[in-house]
């Protein structure tokens, strides 16, 4: 009896151990997907705050009101 509750709990340790790499795999990927696009919302934010430089920090065209109004 002891022989086959080692064998349960061994399958059961492979199976978490298996798990935990499966994760471990996706958490390092995600960090990588994270980091990429850190990098390109700095960027994006960058090129906006230069936008509003070069207009003199006025309001966008979208949320200004037409001339005939």
């Amino acid at each position: 009896m002891q022989n086959d509750q080692i064998n349960t709990l061994e399958e059961k340790i492979a199976h978490l151990t298996r798990a935990v790499d499966d994760l471990s795999d996706i958490v390092a990927r995600q960090e990588g997907e994270i980091a990429i696009l850190s990098r390109r919302m700095t960027m994006l934010m960058e090129r906006e705050a230069g936008r509003d430089a070069d207009n003199g920090g006025s309001v966008v065209l979208s949320d200004q009101k037409p001339p005939h109004w």
